[in-house]
């Protein structure tokens, strides 16, 4: 029958290592599985905007990413080629700065915190199989590499193992809010590239960015409409450069550093959710939704959902509430703060010109650092996105 658990987690990375953690630090018996090893790299946007950063805080991590000499994020920069939007987000919780670390910091460090809150962590190990008995999932089995088939249960199987989460596949949710993928992007990290904070350039059809990152790189982004991947694929390196060059002095900063890594891209950026749990089984992070990542904000919403995961299995265990109530209220929580970024993310994703009562809006704010800092602070998730234009609805109405 194998070992029985409390919780077993597949996928360790961003949403599922904090998930493990917080339950583990909780007194529940968690394992958590992963086909990967740590360190390791994957493909990421890297920030975590200062609501994410807040919840490291209250992890007690904060000092452990700090250490990594991962520089702060202090300023965002929005050049929309007429104008320029500059400014430094409000805070949330007592933090204002974000970070972008390479996932082979960042990961590392998740799966540590959980390892040491007592979670069992199983590495290079492979889920062949998610267990269902009598319509419920009890487990999974799977091997680690080159090892034998192995059968594990629990109470919960949460599906953290991104978008193409095997645990998804098998138990089929519901999807809603779908909208197709809208853009594609590549970058690559670079050397002798300083910048400003985060530097974002929209330019027509085309959105660049650059993020500083560990060992004094920057990481260097190029976003194009999803219809133009395949010809742009032919060559990468040539339309990477050409798009830079619709942002003259930018590419110039680029031209005058060293490309260190290889591209890393893909087209496959669907925006979905799921519906995220079902009888003996949960989903959190991308495996229970997913948006572009044009505005960056998988890291820190797959803290929260963690945070808001965990709080619901904790209440169900203990009796507080019945399983089904708390994980209705899991998904409701989650689906009320991140619908109006979705919708805007979506919207960013076009890589069209904004609608033109928003170009107005944006426009007027130039020049103006408390709306500027208020427009940078909606787009690092320290103000809600309804909050932000019901405030400048209000000022324009005055």
């Amino acid at each position: 029958m194998g070992t029985s658990y409390d919780v077993i987690v597949v996928g360790a990375r961003c949403a599922g290592s904090p998930t493990a953690m917080l339950l583990a630090r909780k007194g529940y018996r968690v394992l958590v599985v992963d086909k990967a090893t740590f360190p390791s790299d994957t493909m990421s946007t890297h920030l975590v905007q200062p609501p994410g950063v807040a919840a490291l805080k209250r992890w007690g991590l904060l000092g452990q990413l700090a250490a990594t000499r991962c520089p702060p994020v202090r300023t965002y920069t929005f050049d929309f080629g007429p104008f320029v939007i500059c400014g430094s987000p409000k805070p949330i919780d007592g933090v204002s700065t974000a970070y972008a670390p390479r996932r082979i910091v960042l990961d590392a460090l998740l799966v540590r915190a959980a390892v040491e809150a007592g979670a069992e962590l199983r590495e290079a190990f492979t889920v062949d199989q998610i267990l269902i008995e009598d319509g419920r999932v009890t487990g999974i089995r799977g091997h680690a590499r080159g090892g034998a088939s192995v059968i594990e249960r629990a109470s919960v199987v949460v599906g953290a193992d991104r978008r193409h989460s095997v645990v998804a596949k098998t138990v089929r949710p519901a999807r809603y809010h779908e909208r197709p993928p809208l853009e594609a992007g590549y970058y690559a990290y670079w050397s002798g590239v300083p910048t400003h904070g985060v530097e974002i350039y929209n330019r027509p059809s085309r959105l660049c960015a650059a993020i500083p990152t560990h060992s004094g790189l920057t990481c260097v982004a190029v976003a194009w409409p999803r219809s133009e991947f395949r010809t742009n694929r032919g060559d990468v390196e040539g339309n990477y450069l050409k798009a830079l060059q619709l942002a003259p002095q930018f590419a110039e900063r680029v031209r005058a550093g060293k490309r260190q890594t290889r591209f890393a891209g893909t087209a496959d950026l669907p925006n979905f959710f799921r519906q995220p749990y079902g009888p003996g089984w949960a989903l959190v992070g991308d495996a229970g939704y997913h948006k572009d990542p044009v505005t960056g904000q998988g890291i820190s919403d797959a803290f929260r959902d963690a945070e808001l995961l965990a709080s619901a299995l904790d209440d169900s265990f203990a009796g507080r509430r019945r399983f089904d109530d708390a994980m209705a209220g899991y998904q409701r929580a989650r689906d009320d703060i991140t619908l109006p970024m979705f919708d805007l993310t979506c919207q960013i994703a076009t890589l069209e010109p904004p609608p033109p009562e928003m170009q107005q809006l944006l426009g007027a704010m130039h020049g103006d650092q408390g709306a500027m800092d208020s427009f940078v602070s909606m787009m690092a998730g320290t103000i809600p996105v309804p909050e932000f234009f019901a405030s400048t609805r209000l000022s324009r109405e005055q």
